[in-house]
């Protein structure tokens, strides 16, 4: 079977890309969103898992650390 079909047989279903400008009207919006965000973070309320950090230096093996589907958590490289 075509996997391009799966959906379709499935009934109503479809897929999309959020786009943060969708869920935003207004820079306020979007600046009063991120604060909140940001204090929840800073409260101790929301914890962000990384997993793990890498120098920019070793930016390819982040790549490949990502491509091998290891994390557990957001991988940041650090300037």
């Amino acid at each position: 079977m075509c996997p391009r079909w799966t959906l379709n047989q499935k009934g109503s279903l479809y897929l999309t890309r959020p786009v943060l400008g969708a869920y935003t009207l207004t820079r306020e919006e979007l600046l009063g969103r991120a604060s909140d965000v940001f204090g929840w973070v800073a409260a101790g309320r929301l914890k962000i898992r990384l997993d793990p950090t890498f120098p920019l230096s070793q930016a390819q093996v982040a790549h490949e650390y990502l491509e091998g589907r290891q994390t557990k958590g957001k991988v940041l490289l650090i300037p």
